[in-house]
């Protein structure tokens, strides 16, 4: 394994796209040149069935193979998360088959049930954990409104090594931080733009979408703040933001397709995003998207 899990929770976890053929279908080969470049460049772990891998709107059993393809194409290069989600019998199938398929760890998205409570949450991730064998887990948290109590019960479940934290809340993370065991490793969860007021209360490493197009530019981002050079990586983010503007429109409907529409006109077609995701980009996102990459020499 190319880095231990501790060193990738702390670098960029790249939350990969899911492509698809002209039918419709999942096709994960389409991903080959994507994730060496994105390997190439240093990614520390890629991510498999995360949101900006349409993971919901993905069955069962296509999440399942894309984690066993997704593994053949890393082949060992560098740890891989796995997302893992859904009902609690779909969540305990993909965690067997992302154990099966090799990934190093479990990112277990937060359950969306209207009618979810904390100590269930708790239960959903101890099953989760004991269905895949004891890998470790990160877990997703897109929303924090279940209180530090019900932060500390999820962190202190057996194999919990990491959050992934997706709420614009630097001063509830710094809580949730101060709460919960020292060795948990807080990852920002909200990309590039979220990174720098994430990391100044204590989160390290982030997620990108951005690492499916220009991982170098990600990479250059987590290397000015691991040497807390926060001016450069202010710099640096502000070159691609219009990236992550476009992304966050429509209610971030347009998360996916910004990615998606990007990498097509870099010529890595993956397919359109499925509903309820927008598709296409209109044509002032269009546009905004050409500006973007020409600006930073994309195409």
């Amino acid at each position: 394994m190319a880095l231990d899990l501790d060193t990738a929770l702390r670098g960029i976890s790249g939350i990969l796209v899911t492509p698809y053929d002209d039918a419709g279908d999942i096709a994960p080969a389409k991903l080959a040149p994507i994730l060496d470049r994105a390997l190439g460049a240093g990614m520390h772990m890629p991510v498999v069935n995360g949101n900006t891998g349409e993971f919901y709107a993905l069955t069962t059993e296509e999440a399942c193979t894309m984690v066993r393809e997704v593994a053949g194409l890393v082949d060992g290069r560098a740890p891989l998360l796995a997302g893992v989600g859904r009902g609690i019998r779909d969540a305990c199938a993909l965690a067997e088959a992302s154990a099966e398929a090799g990934a190093a760890a479990l990112m277990v998205h937060q359950p969306p049930d209207p009618f979810v409570s904390p100590r269930g949450t708790v239960d959903y991730v101890r099953a989760v954990s004991e269905a895949s064998g004891g890998l470790p887990i990160m877990l997703y948290l897109r929303n924090d409104a279940i209180g530090i109590d019900g932060i500390r019960a999820l962190c202190a479940v057996p194999g919990v090594k990491g959050v992934k934290w997706a709420t614009p809340n630097p001063l509830k993370l710094a809580a949730a931080i101060a709460a919960c065991d020292p060795d948990i490793v807080w990852v920002a969860g909200l990309a590039e733009v979220w990174a720098p007021p994430l990391y100044a209360v204590g989160a390290r490493g982030f997620t990108s979408g951005l690492i499916n197009l220009w991982p170098e530019r990600s990479m250059a981002i987590h290397a000015a703040l691991a040497a807390g050079d926060y001016e450069e990586a202010s710099r640096l983010i502000a070159e691609m933001r219009a990236f992550e503007d476009i992304r966050a429109e429509e209610l971030n409907g347009t998360n996916v397709t910004g990615v998606k529409a990007a990498l097509q006109a870099t010529g890595h077609d993956c397919g359109p995003t499925r509903p309820p995701s927008a598709w296409p980009l209109t044509e002032t996102q269009q546009a905004q998207m050409r500006d973007f990459l020409r600006a930073n020499g994309l195409i």
